[in-house]
């Protein structure tokens, strides 16, 4: 930075028309780079999942899950938020140009502050999506198998932008409701000077904590499932034909199995997205001068844009492989016991008889 102490005054930051000297573009260039390559990874694992789904549900009529078809949409939003939100600021290093004087009447700026707060606000509308999607499938399965469909999740993606698209274009309506933030390659809601801000700040934290309820309602509903079946472990001794208990209990083993499987992908996702968001919302309540001087306003808006840069490197590496591992450690006590005690309590039981 070429001026640490004009870096701390707003007026100077706001009206800037070039980057201080020694600014970089590598920071920005990385991130670019991981964004869209983990997003294509996470889409090409995707694609392969729904076609190796669609090949063995023409057997068992089976289909592709709504929660891979919400995951797809998150990974396809991640996508094109970092499409369309990174090379804004790699062109202003490339001119050596701020936001501000990158395009006339500071309209790069104001195209940059919608971006940042619309593909911020769906991404956590589609990890909400996805935990009220898990919160049915567990704790109201009727009501889910008669509702919720696949053909349903589909029309979720495009709500979710519709509804951010309205949220987000409230500053639009009001005059420089966006501000230039130093050094000058991102611009974001005006701070102090609008209650959008915090109405922004609040609404994504709120939605933070309706996504943990849902998982942790998730949570002790398999602890339920789990309980009920280690009760009942000595069933399938007692029909394990064709359609028989025996059967139905392993199909309801592998059933819970994947809802853990997706509660775990689920969770990560959440606590990557509720870190990331955490130094925002702390920003959005601070004193607009002590942000400034002490750079809160930088650190939020990197902490926020690494966000859908994780998602997909999240869904990429934790594939159900590792899933199963994670499972594995997590149940680990619990399924020898089970193991330990099913064949000691299915003798009793048949001494017993």
């Amino acid at each position: 930075m070429g001026n640490a102490s004009n870096d701390s005054r707003p007026g100077d930051c706001e009206s800037r028309q070039w980057l201080p000297s020694g600014e970089s573009p590598a920071i920005s260039s990385v991130m670019f780079s991981a964004g869209v390559l983990g997003n294509l990874i996470a889409l090409a694992l995707l694609a392969r999942r729904w076609l190796g789904d669609a090949g063995r549900s023409a057997g068992r009529g089976s289909s592709v899950s709504l929660f891979h078809v919400l995951v797809t949409e998150l990974v396809f939003t991640d996508l094109l938020g970092t499409c369309l939100i990174s090379p804004v600021v790699l062109a202003s290093y490339a001119r050596n140009q701020t936001l501000v004087a990158l395009a006339p009447e500071g309209r790069a700026c104001t195209y940059f502050a919608f971006a940042m707060t619309f593909f911020s606000l769906a991404t956590m509308l589609m990890l909400f999506a996805m935990a009220l999607e898990r919160y049915l499938s567990i704790g109201h399965p009727y009501l889910y198998q008669r509702r919720v469909t696949r053909r349903g999740g589909l029309v979720v993606l495009p709500a979710v932008y519709a509804a951010s698209l309205l949220f987000c274009s409230l500053p639009l309506l009001g005059d420089r409701q966006y501000s230039q933030y130093c050094p000058g390659t991102w611009c974001f809601i005006r701070h102090g000077r609008t209650a959008y801000l915090q109405l922004y700040a609040t609404l994504l934290l709120l939605l933070i904590v309706a996504v943990l309820a849902c998982n942790l309602s998730v949570i002790l509903h398999l602890v339920r499932m789990h309980r009920r079946a280690r009760g009942s472990c000595c069933a399938p001794a007692l029909g394990s034909g064709p359609g028989g208990p025996g059967t139905r209990r392993r199909g309801e083993r592998v059933s819970m199995a994947e809802e853990m499987d997706h509660l775990i992908l689920l969770a990560i996702m959440t606590i990557t997205f509720a870190v990331c968001s955490l130094p925002f919302t702390i920003f959005a309540y601070m004193d607009e001068a002590f942000s400034r001087r002490e750079k809160w306003d930088l650190q939020a808006l990197r902490f926020l844009s690494i966000n859908p840069i994780i998602d997909p490197w999240v869904f990429a590496i934790f594939r159900p492989p590792v899933l199963r591992v994670l499972r594995s450690v997590l149940c680990c006590r619990v399924s020898l016991r089970t193991r330990e005690a099913a064949p000691t309590s299915c003798s009793t039981q048949s001494q017993c008889q």
